[in-house]
C-alpha cells in the first residue's frame, strides 16, 4: 500500500468536518507549491479573514441589539 492509499484511508475514517478542513489544507498546498499561485492564495487567506471578521462584527451587533431590545430600548 502507498503512501496515497494509506492517506485515503485515513481520510474515510473521519468526521465530515475533519475531510473539509482537510480538502481545504489539500487546496493550500496546491496553491502553494505551484508557483505563481502563492499570490492568488495570499489574496485569498485575506479575503477570507475579512469575511470573518465582519462576521464577528455582525455576531456583537446582534448581541447588542438583543440586549437593548430586551431591556426596552428599542421596539421591534
Amino acid at each position: 500500500m502507498n503512501i496515497q492509499d494509506q492517506t485515503i484511508g485515513k481520510i474515510r475514517q473521519m468526521p465530515e468536518d475533519l475531510v473539509q478542513e482537510v480538502s481545504d489544507f489539500i487546496d493550500f498546498l496546491l496553491i502553494k507549491h505551484s508557483g505563481n499561485n502563492w499570490e492568488l492564495w495570499l489574496q485569498f487567506s485575506e479575503s477570507l479573514e475579512t469575511v470573518e471578521s465582519d462576521f464577528s462584527d455582525y455576531l456583537s451587533n446582534l448581541k447588542d441589539y438583543e440586549e437593548r431590545l430586551a431591556r426596552g430600548e428599542i421596539q421591534w
